[in-house]
């Protein structure tokens, strides 16, 4: 079954990638199959400077992961995920992965209100919500003309009510559309790639240290001052090195 699958996204990808691409992504998977994790990861990299497709980014995660490499096969499936949020294969490696990271942090503060919009928003790609946000849009100005000029009154309450759920969907949509922007822009989440780091109490080696963060963590990325971020993971805020951590 995962080699049927593995020949789909080849021939998807030979159809939408240049013909140089689809040869390496060929090779690339070639390598993988016969266990040469390396070399096919550092081809992966090689075709997402060219064309980052959500397939070359779970590939190289399941290559980092053969290769022991947990962080990197983490910091490869989220970045799949971004570009492909319904994504089930990658989202089971991705569990996977997390469950062998030392460091389980959990962010005590976050309202369930907001961690449900939060999940309720990374359900969609920022292109088909916003998409979704202009259909819904025109389904509302359909609705509010039948309520304008129809002659029936059933037909007339229909369209306004399908007007205005419309309408609140369409914004909600747009919201999510913006939220997802603004997020990939700022690129505010990282992953720890160092195996062991120290979270200073300033931008300094000469900080006091505050906690030890692994490999692997997820961690919320502010301000950066000559060379350290400040770095914030579930109850703890600190810096560390920007060396230390790679944007999603």
């Amino acid at each position: 079954m995962k080699r049927l699958y593995l020949t789909i996204i080849c021939a998807l990808s030979i159809f939408s990638c240049p013909l140089s691409i689809a040869a390496d992504w060929q090779a690339a998977n070639q390598l993988y199959a016969e266990g040469n994790y390396a070399d096919a990861a550092e081809q992966y990299e090689a075709i997402l400077q060219e064309n980052a497709q959500p397939e070359v980014y779970y590939n190289l995660g399941n290559a980092y992961f053969k290769q022991g490499e947990i962080a990197r096969a983490i910091l490869s499936y989220e970045r799949a995920l971004r570009l492909r949020p319904n994504y089930p294969d990658c989202k089971h490696n991705l569990a996977f992965a997390e469950a062998k990271i030392i460091d389980n942090i959990e962010d005590n503060h976050q309202f369930f209100l907001s961690q449900w919009a939060t999940a309720f928003r990374n359900l969609l790609s920022e292109t088909t919500w916003f998409y979704l946000s202009v259909g819904l849009f025109i389904l509302a100005l359909i609705g509010a003309f039948v309520f304008a000029f129809g002659r029936q009154m059933i037909l007339r309450k229909t369209g306004f009510h399908i007007g205005w759920a419309a309408l609140l969907c369409s914004v909600i949509a747009l919201w999510c559309a913006g939220s997802l922007h603004h997020r990939d822009n700022a690129r505010e989440e990282a992953i720890i790639v160092q195996g062991i780091v120290n979270a200073k109490s300033s931008p300094d080696k000469s900080g006091t240290d505050l906690f030890i963060l692994h490999e692997g963590t997820k961690v919320w990325v502010g301000e950066t001052v000559n060379g350290w971020c400040s770095v914030h993971v579930g109850d703890h805020v600190g810096w560390i090195s920007s060396n230390a951590l790679e944007r999603i």
